[in-house]
């Protein structure tokens, strides 16, 4: 049995966790004194038992950002990241220097096209926001959308 080495490499393992148990997602909320009727929320959540919550702490610690909330609908701790300028300056960048390697990855690029796009503030105008609707209604094809995209397009002023 090899010796195991004491160094290693966190920031590997925190994208192989996050492609086990994070995500990252787009979200879309009715706002009335919003330009475009819309607010665009960018997020990075991941999920562990509080047992377990010393792995989110390391994320934290090590990406520089984000915050801690406990989730009573499953018992669970939540790290999350939602400043945009967060995601650009620190999540997008770790996951471009130690990319995830499932179909995961998928999502990233379409979660930085978005960020990227809100950075320009593409999300303020109707035809920046179709698109942005649009890419990230590709996003986690398995999860739930209080709003589809169609309601979101017909709605926008």
């Amino acid at each position: 049995m090899p010796a195991l080495n004491k160094k290693r490499n966190y920031r590997e393992y925190i994208s192989g966790y996050v492609d086990g148990e994070g995500s990252f997602c787009v979200s879309f909320s009715r706002r009335k004194k919003f330009l475009v009727g819309w607010e665009t929320k960018p997020s990075l959540s991941i999920s562990q038992n509080e047992e377990r919550a010393n792995v989110l702490y390391l994320i934290q610690k090590t990406l520089g950002c984000g915050f801690m909330r406990r989730d009573l609908s499953d018992k669970t701790l939540k790290y999350e990241v939602r400043s945009l300028n967060d995601l650009i300056d620190r999540v997008i960048p770790h996951f471009e220097k130690y990319p995830l390697l499932s179909p995961k990855i998928k999502d990233f690029y379409r979660f930085r096209q978005v960020c990227r796009l809100m950075k320009k503030g593409k999300h303020r105008r109707v035809s920046g926001l179709k698109k942005i609707v649009m890419i990230a209604c590709k996003m986690n094809p398995s999860g739930k959308r209080k709003y589809s995209q169609k309601d979101i397009l017909k709605t926008l002023r």
